[in-house]
């Protein structure tokens, strides 16, 4: 099955770098299923993720990735679909 642009945008490769550009840290220091906001993530860089994903096409919005802040959860969201949700 060949991958949507969805999928190739916003492989959990590239979350977990975005994720760990926002916190300062190396992709590799956050856990898939660790809760974001333990690791620093605030409201200001979470709106900073979702306006650079919207940027490259993702139709998500803050509620969506603010109930479930976990890379695995995200990269379910955004791959799921292409990242339709539109919650603001």
């Amino acid at each position: 099955m060949a991958e949507t642009a969805g999928q190739r945008t916003f492989a959990v490769e590239r979350l977990a770098q975005d994720i760990a550009d926002v916190l300062y840290a190396e992709p590799g220091e956050i856990p898939a299923d660790a809760d974001l906001l333990e690791f620093g993530l605030d409201s200001i860089r979470l709106m900073t993720l979702v306006e650079k994903w919207r940027a490259d096409g993702a139709r998500i919005g803050f509620v969506d990735l603010a109930e479930r802040p976990t890379l695995a959860a995200w990269a379910e969201l955004l791959t799921t679909a292409g990242g339709t949700h539109a919650g603001a």
